[in-house]
This record gives C-alpha cells, structure tokens and sequence, in this order.
C-alpha cells in the first residue's frame, strides 16, 4: 500500500482546488468528510470517485469496521497526517474524506410536489445547508436556487446540510424571475415573505405554492415581489423584526407540514 507524503503531490493538489467553486465547476466534483457524511454517501449510491484515508491519524481507528469494509469496494487514497491536515476543512478531521461526482445532470423541475421552495440570493453557507436539511426533512426532493445563492458544494454547506444534499435535487436558475414564470404555469403560485403585508403565513392554503426565501439582508428581491401572487409574514411579537432566512424557512415548511397533517386527521 503506498502512501502519499507529500503535499507537492498532484492528486494533493487537485484536492485542495477542489474548495475553490469554479474549480468544483470545471471538474464537476465536490468533497465530503468525515464517518457520517461519508456512510451516508454509500448509502444514498452516491458517486464516489475516490476516498482519501489518513493513514497515521489517531481518529481513524474510530471508523466502524462495516464502514471500512464497505470503504474498500472504492479507489482508496492513503496520505500522511501532514498531508491530510493539509486537506482538511474541518478543525478535528476523523481523517478520511471522498472526492464526488455532482449528479444534477437534469435540471428539469417535478411538479408533482405540494410546495417547491426558491432561494433568492441566500448568501450564508450555513443558512443553504440548514434550509437543505430541512427541505430534505419535510419530503421535498428538489430545491430552486438563484445564480447570486451561495454555492451548495461550498464545504461548509455539505456539512450542514447532514447528508441532504445527497437527496435533494439543486436546480439551479440562470434567472430565477423567469423560472419562476414557467412554474406558475403548472397551476403553481408564487408565496413570497414580506413585511409589507398583514396576512400570516398561518392564513394560507399551501398547496401548489412556490416559497421564495429572500436575501439574509434585503428579503426577497423587487422584481420577485412584483410577480408574487401572495405575501405573507411570520407573526412576531417581540421586537425583533425578522429572522434568520433557515429559521424563517423551517416555520414556513412546518406550517405546510402541519396543515398536511391535518387534513390527512
């Protein structure tokens, strides 16, 4: 078995690049880390190109033998633990990380689901991987996501996402006002949040809906609320104004959730 020492190395390289966006980009490839996202990623039948295991971290004895055995059935890449820190994004590695193929060769939006969720803008990596957790959590299968939204191969966003992204379809809209259009014809209305609006979010009938979430600092952008077919607002009591844009959005889902629910009752 030999093992890469050195962090000149090509193969070292190319990881490294892969936390640069345009980089995952031309290559079509993505990193994930770590024993849970990676048992999820063998689950979920992702396409896992190669895992990168360190080979004298002392957190690698902590991987589960059922994981190693499934691990092995892949191109497996050993590297010092020099090398591996030099890799690694996260502040205590479990010292092994997978190199992935992006599987969102279709981009064609299903509109066979209650509610689609839009995001407009959403800069915060965190904020995307906790909205995709919980699209995830509430059934949905895909996700729309404006050019200007922060990147959902970002590093940081597949961690938060807690293995999400290997189930939830990105869709993302060179022009969000414009696809946006094109759902509205499949009988589908545009819910944007708004403070400009006295009607509550508990007010609504959330079928057929498309929920466009708005920018962390502006909301969702004039020229989307100018082909909204309703606008709702989160009722607050306090004196805080708005809320975080995942927070925002788990509300939201959850009143769809519970109205569902409901009905089914």
């Amino acid at each position: 078995m030999q093992t890469i020492s050195s962090k000149e190395n090509e193969y070292i390289k190319h990881i490294k690049k892969l936390k640069d966006k345009k980089y995952r980009d031309q290559n079509n490839e993505y990193i994930i880390e770590g024993i849970k996202l990676i048992t999820e990623a063998i689950q979920e039948k992702a396409k896992i190109k190669q895992i990168v295991i360190c080979d004298d971290c002392e957190k690698i004895e902590a991987i589960p033998k059922e994981l190693m055995y499934e691990i092995a059935k892949y191109e497996c890449i050993y590297v010092t633990k020099k090398v591996f820190e030099s890799i690694t994004s996260v502040v205590a590695p479990q010292g092994i990380i997978a190199i992935l193929e992006k599987t969102n060769p279709n981009q064609n939006i299903k509109y066979d689901e209650d509610i689609i969720i839009a995001l407009d803008d959403i800069q915060d990596p965190g904020n995307l991987g906790t909205i995709l957790r919980t699209v995830d959590s509430i059934g949905l299968t895909q996700i729309l996501v404006s050019k200007g939204t922060a990147d959902a191969f970002n590093p940081k966003v597949v961690r938060s996402t807690m293995g999400a992204i290997f189930r939830v379809k990105i869709i993302e809209c060179e022009n969000l006002k414009q696809t946006l259009k094109e759902v509205k014809k499949h009988k589908y209305e545009i819910l944007v949040t708004s403070l400009q609006t006295d009607k509550s979010i508990y007010d609504i009938n959330y079928h057929k809906k498309i929920i466009v979430i708005g920018n962390e600092a502006n909301g969702v952008s004039k020229m989307i609320q100018e082909i909204a077919d309703q606008k709702v607002k989160i009722p607050m009591l306090g004196k805080t104004e708005s809320l975080n844009a995942s927070v925002a959005t788990g509300i939201i889902a959850y009143e769809y959730i519970r109205q569902k629910i409901s009905i089914k009752h």
